[in-house]
């Protein structure tokens, strides 16, 4: 059971394209960052900044989070604090790397976890997207971040979860960022939140299908919370995944973990099950002499 967990925003140098990000982040960093000791969760969710314009609708009073755009989130765990001290004695290999795509990345603890109200996907370890329409909702409170944080658990999350449109429903209560310096130490990436992002939670859904999701929000059930929304959201924003990549999970490396996200989808599409054999995958963790 993972007993730490982190949420990281990802937001990639402007001067980079989109898919040589992508593909560095999937095949590069994911792989290097999987093989670092004492990991018990690592998932990438992808985000992509061009989408259809219904992603969520803003109930009246609440605006849009202005200026904020990203291109991914990070889902990182551990077992236990030594598994987390021993990652993070060899993290400077990780964070050295951050510099060739990382414009800024920012680290909410969860000091909950991370929360499923609901799970119809089986998507535990992806390496890619299913056929599901998944968001990724960041929102900041109106009142206190402990309130926003009741509010999701007791009322728009359960609303959320009760509904056939709706496949998966996951919270991720973060806590407070604090712009105190004391982040990881990756050269030339920024690790500072304003005022609005320093107060957040993240809701992870997905809907059986982008008309199902335009459908549900025409609901009564989701037009009648509208009045409680703006009353607990000042502002949010949304963001469509383009897919999602687990290189570890339960303490246990992926293949995507271990060859890359790519190889891993070459060797599930073709049935390669000699690739993923003991006596092949010690060959790529076997240390050097």
């Amino acid at each position: 059971m993972i007993e730490i967990n982190s949420y990281t925003t990802v937001k990639r140098r402007p001067r980079v394209p989109h898919d040589i990000f992508a593909h560095y982040w999937r095949d590069v960093h994911g792989p290097l960052c999987a093989r670092l000791p004492g990991l018990g969760l690592y998932i990438q969710h992808h985000l992509s900044r061009e989408q259809d314009a219904h992603l969520w609708p803003l109930a009246e009073g609440i605006q849009e989070i202005s200026d904020y755009e990203l291109d991914g989130g990070v889902e990182i765990g551990f077992l236990s604090a030594a598994d987390q001290k021993q990652f993070q004695d060899a993290s400077s290999l990780l964070f050295s790397d951050e510099q060739n795509m990382f414009e800024e990345t920012l680290a909410y603890d969860l000091p909950e976890g991370s929360i499923n109200l609901v799970n119809r996907t089986g998507d535990e370890v992806m390496n890619g997207l299913d056929q599901a329409d998944r968001i990724h909702l960041h929102l900041s409170p109106r009142g206190t971040l402990e309130s926003l944080h009741q509010y999701l658990r007791d009322e728009l999350g359960p609303l959320l979860a009760a509904s056939e449109a709706v496949l998966k429903v996951r919270l991720h209560l973060c806590a407070p960022f604090d712009n105190d310096g004391m982040h990881p130490p990756a050269p030339d990436v920024a690790h500072t939140a304003t005022p609005v992002r320093a107060q957040l939670a993240v809701l992870e859904i997905a809907f059986v299908s982008p008309l199902a999701r335009r459908k549900f929000f025409q609901s009564d059930a989701f037009q009648q919370s509208q009045a409680a929304q703006a009353r607990h959201i000042a502002q949010l924003k949304a963001f469509a995944v383009s897919g999602v990549y687990t290189y570890v999970y339960d303490g246990e490396i992926t293949t995507a973990g271990l060859r890359g996200s790519r190889a891993a989808e070459l060797i599930d599409y073709l049935g390669a099950n000699n690739q993923i054999t003991a006596d092949v995958e010690v060959l790529f963790t076997r240390q050097s002499n």
